[in-house]
Protein backbone atom coordinates (compact mmCIF):
# COMPACT_ATOMS: atom_id res chain seq x y z
CA UNK A 1 0.00 0.00 0.00
CA UNK A 2 1.21 3.53 -0.77
CA UNK A 3 2.82 5.50 2.07
CA UNK A 4 1.10 8.73 1.03
CA UNK A 5 -2.34 9.54 -0.30
CA UNK A 6 -2.41 11.46 -3.59
CA UNK A 7 -2.29 15.25 -3.44
CA UNK A 8 -5.71 16.41 -4.64
CA UNK A 9 -5.63 19.37 -7.03
CA UNK A 10 -9.21 19.63 -8.23
CA UNK A 11 -12.72 19.92 -6.82
CA UNK A 12 -14.91 16.91 -6.10
CA UNK A 13 -11.95 14.55 -6.32
CA UNK A 14 -12.74 12.32 -3.33
CA UNK A 15 -12.77 9.28 -5.61
CA UNK A 16 -8.99 9.52 -5.78
CA UNK A 17 -8.66 9.60 -1.99
CA UNK A 18 -10.39 6.36 -1.07
CA UNK A 19 -7.34 4.29 -0.24
CA UNK A 20 -5.93 5.10 3.22
CA UNK A 21 -2.17 4.47 3.55
CA UNK A 22 -0.75 2.39 6.38
CA UNK A 23 0.23 4.06 9.62
CA UNK A 24 3.92 4.70 10.34
CA UNK A 25 4.53 1.43 12.20
CA UNK A 26 8.06 2.37 13.24
CA UNK A 27 6.71 5.26 15.34
CA UNK A 28 3.32 3.93 16.41
CA UNK A 29 3.54 0.21 17.19
CA UNK A 30 4.59 -0.38 20.81
CA UNK A 31 4.26 -4.10 21.57
CA UNK A 32 7.16 -6.43 22.44
CA UNK A 33 9.91 -6.55 19.80
CA UNK A 34 8.55 -3.55 17.87
CA UNK A 35 10.98 -0.66 17.29
CA UNK A 36 9.01 1.93 19.31
CA UNK A 37 8.13 -0.69 21.91
CA UNK A 38 11.78 -1.45 22.56
CA UNK A 39 12.54 2.28 22.70
CA UNK A 40 9.91 2.95 25.36
CA UNK A 41 11.05 -0.09 27.33
CA UNK A 42 14.47 1.51 27.83
CA UNK A 43 12.88 4.16 30.08
CA UNK A 44 11.09 3.99 33.44
CA UNK A 45 7.35 4.24 32.76
CA UNK A 46 4.64 5.24 35.26
CA UNK A 47 2.02 2.50 35.46
CA UNK A 48 -0.33 3.72 38.21
CA UNK A 49 -0.63 5.96 41.26
CA UNK A 50 0.67 4.66 44.58
CA UNK A 51 -2.76 5.06 46.12
CA UNK A 52 -4.30 2.89 43.39
CA UNK A 53 -2.78 -0.07 45.21
CA UNK A 54 -5.05 -1.00 48.09
CA UNK A 55 -6.05 -4.46 49.29
CA UNK A 56 -6.90 -5.82 45.84
CA UNK A 57 -4.58 -6.42 42.85
CA UNK A 58 -4.69 -3.92 39.98
CA UNK A 59 -4.84 -5.23 36.41
CA UNK A 60 -2.74 -3.19 33.97
CA UNK A 61 -1.95 -3.13 30.28
CA UNK A 62 1.30 -1.36 29.44
CA UNK A 63 3.13 -1.43 26.07
CA UNK A 64 0.93 -4.29 24.87
CA UNK A 65 1.64 -6.47 27.91
CA UNK A 66 -0.97 -7.61 30.44
CA UNK A 67 0.31 -7.11 33.97
CA UNK A 68 -0.84 -7.02 37.58
CA UNK A 69 0.32 -4.57 40.25
CA UNK A 70 -0.08 -4.96 44.01
CA UNK A 71 1.36 -3.88 47.35
CA UNK A 72 1.98 -6.69 49.80
CA UNK A 73 1.89 -6.55 53.58
CA UNK A 74 5.52 -5.42 53.82
CA UNK A 75 4.72 -2.37 51.67
CA UNK A 76 6.69 -3.68 48.70
CA UNK A 77 5.13 -3.18 45.25
CA UNK A 78 5.15 -5.85 42.58
CA UNK A 79 4.46 -5.53 38.86
CA UNK A 80 4.14 -9.05 37.47
CA UNK A 81 2.91 -10.82 34.36
CA UNK A 82 -0.86 -11.12 34.64
CA UNK A 83 -1.20 -14.85 34.10
CA UNK A 84 -0.03 -17.43 36.63
CA UNK A 85 2.74 -19.62 35.15
CA UNK A 86 1.06 -22.74 36.54
CA UNK A 87 -2.23 -22.87 34.63
CA UNK A 88 -2.69 -19.33 33.33
CA UNK A 89 -5.24 -17.97 35.82
CA UNK A 90 -5.23 -14.18 36.02
CA UNK A 91 -3.54 -12.81 39.12
CA UNK A 92 -6.03 -9.93 39.18
CA UNK A 93 -8.06 -12.45 41.21
CA UNK A 94 -5.08 -13.31 43.39
CA UNK A 95 -4.79 -12.90 47.14
CA UNK A 96 -2.43 -10.16 48.29
CA UNK A 97 -0.73 -11.36 51.44
CA UNK A 98 1.86 -10.43 54.00
CA UNK A 99 4.46 -11.24 51.36
CA UNK A 100 3.70 -11.41 47.64
CA UNK A 101 0.56 -12.44 45.80
CA UNK A 102 -1.06 -15.89 45.77
CA UNK A 103 -2.92 -17.33 42.78
CA UNK A 104 -6.55 -18.01 43.60
CA UNK A 105 -6.64 -21.28 41.64
CA UNK A 106 -3.96 -23.48 43.22
CA UNK A 107 -2.30 -21.17 45.72
CA UNK A 108 1.09 -20.64 44.14
CA UNK A 109 2.72 -17.67 45.90
CA UNK A 110 4.87 -15.13 44.06
CA UNK A 111 7.19 -12.51 45.49
CA UNK A 112 7.42 -9.00 44.08
CA UNK A 113 10.58 -9.95 42.19
CA UNK A 114 8.97 -13.01 40.57
CA UNK A 115 10.39 -15.55 43.01
CA UNK A 116 8.03 -18.51 43.48
CA UNK A 117 7.77 -18.77 47.26
CA UNK A 118 5.29 -21.62 47.57
CA UNK A 119 3.74 -24.31 45.33
CA UNK A 120 1.04 -25.93 47.49
CA UNK A 121 0.16 -29.47 46.42
CA UNK A 122 3.59 -30.23 45.02
CA UNK A 123 5.57 -33.00 46.75
CA UNK A 124 7.79 -31.87 49.60
CA UNK A 125 10.86 -32.84 47.60
CA UNK A 126 9.79 -30.82 44.54
CA UNK A 127 12.38 -28.32 43.31
CA UNK A 128 10.02 -26.63 40.88
CA UNK A 129 9.94 -23.35 42.78
CA UNK A 130 13.75 -23.26 42.92
CA UNK A 131 14.02 -23.78 39.16
CA UNK A 132 11.34 -21.36 37.93
CA UNK A 133 10.57 -17.66 38.26
CA UNK A 134 7.46 -15.72 37.32
CA UNK A 135 7.82 -12.67 35.06
CA UNK A 136 8.31 -9.49 37.09
CA UNK A 137 9.59 -5.98 36.44
CA UNK A 138 11.70 -3.65 38.64
CA UNK A 139 9.61 -1.01 40.41
CA UNK A 140 10.29 2.46 41.76
CA UNK A 141 7.85 4.57 43.77
CA UNK A 142 8.28 8.33 43.61
CA UNK A 143 6.09 11.44 43.82
CA UNK A 144 2.97 9.36 44.43
CA UNK A 145 3.50 7.27 41.29
CA UNK A 146 4.56 3.69 40.64
CA UNK A 147 7.12 3.31 37.84
CA UNK A 148 8.21 0.08 36.17
CA UNK A 149 11.24 -0.65 34.04
CA UNK A 150 10.22 -3.12 31.31
CA UNK A 151 13.41 -3.29 29.27
CA UNK A 152 16.40 -5.66 29.26
CA UNK A 153 17.59 -6.06 32.89
CA UNK A 154 21.20 -5.42 31.94
CA UNK A 155 20.21 -2.11 30.30
CA UNK A 156 18.27 -0.63 33.26
CA UNK A 157 19.06 3.11 33.54
CA UNK A 158 19.10 5.37 36.56
CA UNK A 159 15.73 6.64 37.72
CA UNK A 160 15.36 10.23 36.44
CA UNK A 161 14.38 13.10 38.75
CA UNK A 162 13.58 16.34 36.95
CA UNK A 163 14.28 19.75 38.47
CA UNK A 164 10.60 20.70 38.20
CA UNK A 165 9.77 17.88 40.65
CA UNK A 166 12.04 19.17 43.43
CA UNK A 167 11.94 22.96 43.07
CA UNK A 168 11.84 24.96 46.30
CA UNK A 169 8.47 26.40 47.27
CA UNK A 170 6.47 23.80 45.33
CA UNK A 171 5.16 20.31 45.90
CA UNK A 172 4.00 17.81 43.32
CA UNK A 173 0.74 15.96 43.91
CA UNK A 174 -0.98 13.22 41.92
CA UNK A 175 -3.62 14.52 39.54
CA UNK A 176 -6.02 12.83 37.15
CA UNK A 177 -5.61 9.74 35.00
CA UNK A 178 -7.28 9.47 31.58
CA UNK A 179 -7.54 6.64 29.08
CA UNK A 180 -7.74 7.62 25.40
CA UNK A 181 -8.79 5.08 22.72
CA UNK A 182 -6.03 6.03 20.29
CA UNK A 183 -2.30 5.80 19.68
CA UNK A 184 0.08 7.58 22.03
CA UNK A 185 1.78 9.68 19.34
CA UNK A 186 -1.22 11.79 18.31
CA UNK A 187 -1.70 12.65 22.00
CA UNK A 188 1.96 13.41 22.64
CA UNK A 189 2.15 15.67 19.57
CA UNK A 190 -0.55 17.95 20.98
CA UNK A 191 2.03 19.59 23.23
CA UNK A 192 3.98 20.85 20.23
CA UNK A 193 0.83 22.36 18.67
CA UNK A 194 0.59 25.89 20.09
CA UNK A 195 -1.92 27.08 17.49
CA UNK A 196 -4.67 24.77 18.74
CA UNK A 197 -4.80 26.66 22.06
CA UNK A 198 -5.84 29.79 20.16
CA UNK A 199 -8.36 28.06 17.91
CA UNK A 200 -9.75 24.93 19.58
CA UNK A 201 -9.56 26.21 23.15
CA UNK A 202 -10.61 29.82 22.53
CA UNK A 203 -12.31 30.56 19.22
CA UNK A 204 -14.21 27.27 18.80
CA UNK A 205 -15.17 26.41 22.37
CA UNK A 206 -14.93 29.76 24.12
CA UNK A 207 -12.05 30.78 26.38
CA UNK A 208 -11.27 27.50 28.13
CA UNK A 209 -8.16 29.14 29.61
CA UNK A 210 -7.74 32.94 29.48
CA UNK A 211 -8.88 35.33 26.76
CA UNK A 212 -5.27 36.14 25.89
CA UNK A 213 -4.81 32.61 24.50
CA UNK A 214 -7.04 33.74 21.62
CA UNK A 215 -4.19 35.83 20.20
CA UNK A 216 -2.37 33.80 17.55
CA UNK A 217 1.24 33.58 18.70
CA UNK A 218 4.49 34.01 16.87
CA UNK A 219 5.99 30.53 16.87
CA UNK A 220 9.47 29.12 17.24
CA UNK A 221 10.66 25.62 18.18
CA UNK A 222 13.88 24.65 19.89
CA UNK A 223 15.47 21.34 20.75
CA UNK A 224 16.66 20.99 24.35
CA UNK A 225 19.13 18.57 25.94
CA UNK A 226 16.16 16.34 26.92
CA UNK A 227 13.61 16.99 24.18
CA UNK A 228 11.87 19.95 22.58
CA UNK A 229 9.95 23.13 23.45
CA UNK A 230 7.74 25.41 21.47
CA UNK A 231 8.19 29.15 22.01
CA UNK A 232 4.89 31.00 21.54
CA UNK A 233 5.13 34.77 21.95
CA UNK A 234 2.12 37.07 22.21
CA UNK A 235 1.77 40.83 22.47
CA UNK A 236 -0.24 41.90 25.55
CA UNK A 237 -0.14 45.72 25.65
CA UNK A 238 3.41 46.79 26.44
CA UNK A 239 4.33 43.23 27.43
CA UNK A 240 5.64 40.25 25.51
CA UNK A 241 4.40 36.97 26.88
CA UNK A 242 6.67 34.07 25.98
CA UNK A 243 5.21 30.62 26.64
CA UNK A 244 7.14 27.38 26.31
CA UNK A 245 5.48 23.98 26.63
CA UNK A 246 7.79 20.98 26.66
CA UNK A 247 8.16 17.37 25.62
CA UNK A 248 10.80 15.49 27.59
CA UNK A 249 11.78 12.35 25.71
CA UNK A 250 10.35 9.89 25.34
CA UNK A 251 6.81 10.65 26.57
CA UNK A 252 6.71 13.26 29.35
CA UNK A 253 4.83 16.49 28.72
CA UNK A 254 5.23 19.62 30.85
CA UNK A 255 2.61 22.34 30.51
CA UNK A 256 3.04 25.94 31.67
CA UNK A 257 0.23 27.49 33.77
CA UNK A 258 -2.93 28.00 31.71
CA UNK A 259 -4.20 30.77 33.98
CA UNK A 260 -1.54 33.19 32.69
CA UNK A 261 -2.79 36.43 31.10
CA UNK A 262 0.47 38.16 30.19
CA UNK A 263 -0.74 41.34 31.91
CA UNK A 264 1.99 41.44 34.57
CA UNK A 265 5.71 40.89 34.31
CA UNK A 266 6.86 37.51 35.63
CA UNK A 267 10.07 35.55 35.50
CA UNK A 268 10.46 31.86 34.58
CA UNK A 269 7.32 30.18 35.97
CA UNK A 270 8.06 26.49 35.52
CA UNK A 271 5.22 24.03 34.77
CA UNK A 272 1.80 23.66 36.35
CA UNK A 273 1.65 20.02 35.26
CA UNK A 274 3.89 17.13 34.29
CA UNK A 275 2.16 14.21 32.64
CA UNK A 276 3.19 11.09 30.83
CA UNK A 277 1.45 9.70 27.76
CA UNK A 278 1.93 5.98 28.39
CA UNK A 279 1.13 3.62 25.50
CA UNK A 280 -1.13 0.84 26.74
CA UNK A 281 -1.07 -0.77 23.30
CA UNK A 282 -1.16 0.47 19.71
CA UNK A 283 -4.66 1.95 19.99
CA UNK A 284 -5.04 2.99 23.63
CA UNK A 285 -3.04 5.31 25.84
CA UNK A 286 -2.98 6.63 29.40
CA UNK A 287 -2.45 10.18 30.56
CA UNK A 288 -1.12 10.13 34.13
CA UNK A 289 -0.27 13.49 35.68
CA UNK A 290 1.48 15.27 38.51
CA UNK A 291 0.34 18.76 39.47
CA UNK A 292 2.70 21.45 40.70
CA UNK A 293 1.31 23.37 43.68
CA UNK A 294 2.90 26.53 45.01
CA UNK A 295 3.63 26.86 48.71
CA UNK A 296 5.31 30.24 48.26
CA UNK A 297 3.67 33.48 49.39
CA UNK A 298 2.72 35.66 46.44
CA UNK A 299 2.66 32.81 43.93
CA UNK A 300 -0.80 31.35 44.17
CA UNK A 301 -2.00 28.14 42.56
CA UNK A 302 -5.74 28.30 41.79
CA UNK A 303 -7.84 26.28 44.21
CA UNK A 304 -9.40 24.17 41.46
CA UNK A 305 -5.97 22.95 40.40
CA UNK A 306 -5.08 21.92 43.94
CA UNK A 307 -8.26 19.80 44.09
CA UNK A 308 -7.34 16.43 42.59
CA UNK A 309 -10.98 15.66 41.77
CA UNK A 310 -11.07 18.59 39.32
CA UNK A 311 -9.77 17.92 35.83
CA UNK A 312 -8.37 20.15 33.12
CA UNK A 313 -11.12 21.09 30.67
CA UNK A 314 -11.57 18.99 27.56
CA UNK A 315 -9.60 15.94 28.61
CA UNK A 316 -12.58 13.57 28.50
CA UNK A 317 -15.73 13.48 26.34
CA UNK A 318 -18.82 15.36 27.55
CA UNK A 319 -22.10 13.68 28.45
CA UNK A 320 -23.61 13.86 24.97
CA UNK A 321 -22.37 13.54 21.40
CA UNK A 322 -24.11 16.81 20.49
CA UNK A 323 -22.18 18.66 23.17
CA UNK A 324 -18.95 17.17 21.83
CA UNK A 325 -19.83 18.46 18.36
CA UNK A 326 -20.73 21.92 19.62
CA UNK A 327 -17.72 22.32 21.95
CA UNK A 328 -15.01 19.88 20.86
CA UNK A 329 -11.85 19.79 22.94
CA UNK A 330 -8.57 17.87 23.09
CA UNK A 331 -10.24 14.47 23.46
CA UNK A 332 -12.34 14.84 20.31
CA UNK A 333 -9.51 16.41 18.29
CA UNK A 334 -7.00 13.70 19.13
CA UNK A 335 -9.13 10.56 19.25
CA UNK A 336 -10.95 11.41 16.01
CA UNK A 337 -7.67 11.30 14.04
CA UNK A 338 -8.33 7.52 13.77
CA UNK A 339 -7.22 4.87 16.30
CA UNK A 340 -3.74 5.35 14.81
CA UNK A 341 -3.25 8.63 12.94
CA UNK A 342 -2.17 8.12 9.32
CA UNK A 343 0.67 10.50 8.52
CA UNK A 344 0.34 9.76 4.82
CA UNK A 345 -3.02 11.59 4.82
CA UNK A 346 -1.63 14.76 6.44
CA UNK A 347 -0.67 18.06 4.82
CA UNK A 348 1.57 19.74 7.39
CA UNK A 349 2.21 23.47 7.37
CA UNK A 350 4.68 25.95 8.85
CA UNK A 351 3.09 25.84 12.31
CA UNK A 352 3.56 22.05 12.39
CA UNK A 353 7.34 22.21 12.44
CA UNK A 354 7.39 21.22 16.11
CA UNK A 355 5.45 18.07 15.29
CA UNK A 356 7.87 17.04 12.56
CA UNK A 357 10.79 17.80 14.88
CA UNK A 358 9.26 15.68 17.66
CA UNK A 359 8.63 12.77 15.30
CA UNK A 360 12.22 13.05 14.15
CA UNK A 361 13.50 12.96 17.73
CA UNK A 362 11.46 9.85 18.55
CA UNK A 363 12.51 8.15 15.33
CA UNK A 364 16.15 8.88 16.11
CA UNK A 365 15.69 7.44 19.62
CA UNK A 366 14.12 4.30 18.16
CA UNK A 367 17.01 3.85 15.76
CA UNK A 368 19.61 4.58 18.45
CA UNK A 369 18.18 1.75 20.55
CA UNK A 370 18.15 -0.54 17.54
CA UNK A 371 21.82 0.30 16.97
CA UNK A 372 22.71 -0.48 20.59
CA UNK A 373 23.14 3.18 21.60
CA UNK A 374 21.55 5.14 24.43
CA UNK A 375 18.80 7.48 23.20
CA UNK A 376 18.58 11.15 24.20
CA UNK A 377 16.97 11.54 27.62
CA UNK A 378 18.19 8.24 29.06
CA UNK A 379 20.45 8.64 32.10
CA UNK A 380 22.91 5.88 32.94
CA UNK A 381 23.98 7.48 36.23
CA UNK A 382 22.19 9.37 38.98
CA UNK A 383 23.19 12.86 37.91
CA UNK A 384 20.91 14.75 40.30
CA UNK A 385 17.99 16.90 39.13
CA UNK A 386 17.71 16.98 35.33
CA UNK A 387 17.06 20.46 33.87
CA UNK A 388 13.72 21.19 32.17
CA UNK A 389 12.50 24.28 30.36
CA UNK A 390 8.69 24.62 30.45
CA UNK A 391 7.60 28.13 31.49
CA UNK A 392 5.66 31.33 31.07
CA UNK A 393 7.74 34.51 31.09
CA UNK A 394 6.32 38.02 30.70
CA UNK A 395 8.68 40.93 30.01
CA UNK A 396 7.93 44.60 29.47
CA UNK A 397 8.98 45.49 25.94
CA UNK A 398 6.83 48.13 24.18
CA UNK A 399 5.70 47.43 20.60
CA UNK A 400 7.96 48.09 17.66
CA UNK A 401 7.05 50.74 15.08
CA UNK A 402 5.29 48.37 12.65
CA UNK A 403 3.34 45.16 12.97
CA UNK A 404 5.94 43.21 11.02
CA UNK A 405 8.78 44.64 13.10
CA UNK A 406 6.88 43.78 16.28
CA UNK A 407 6.41 40.16 15.18
CA UNK A 408 10.15 39.95 14.59
CA UNK A 409 10.76 41.51 18.02
CA UNK A 410 8.51 38.91 19.67
CA UNK A 411 10.22 36.01 17.95
CA UNK A 412 13.68 37.33 18.84
CA UNK A 413 12.62 37.87 22.47
CA UNK A 414 11.26 34.33 22.74
CA UNK A 415 14.42 32.84 21.25
CA UNK A 416 16.65 34.92 23.51
CA UNK A 417 14.78 33.88 26.64
CA UNK A 418 14.75 30.20 25.65
CA UNK A 419 18.46 30.13 24.81
CA UNK A 420 19.24 31.77 28.16
CA UNK A 421 17.18 29.21 30.04
CA UNK A 422 18.89 26.31 28.26
CA UNK A 423 22.32 27.76 29.04
CA UNK A 424 21.43 28.42 32.70
CA UNK A 425 18.36 26.38 33.74
CA UNK A 426 16.46 28.50 36.32
CA UNK A 427 14.89 25.62 38.28
CA UNK A 428 18.22 23.84 38.60
CA UNK A 429 19.81 27.01 39.94
CA UNK A 430 16.93 27.47 42.42
CA UNK A 431 17.39 23.92 43.76
CA UNK A 432 21.10 24.41 44.47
Amino acid sequence: MATRAPYLKSRYSGYHHRQVPQEDAELTHVGPDTPAGEYFRRFWQPVCYSDDLKDLPLRLRILGEDLVAFRDGTGEVGVLELHCPHRGTSLEFGLVGDKGIRCCYHGWLFGCDGTILETPGEPAESTLKERLFHGAYPVKEAFGLVFAYMGPPEEMPAFPVYDSFVRPGYRVVPGQKYIYPCNYLQILENTMDAIHTSFLHTIVSGAVFTDEFGVLPELEFMETPVGIIYIATRRVGDNIWSRSVENVLPNLQQVAPVWETGQKEIGFSGPMMSRWVVPLDDTSSMYIELRHVSETAGIETPGWWVDRSKMLAGQMPPDTYEEAQRRPQDFEAQVSQRPIAVHGMEHLGTTDRGITMLRGQIRKGIRDVKAGQDPVGLMRDDVGPIPTYCNNTVVRIPPAATEEADKKLMRETGRRLARGYIEAPPLLAAAE
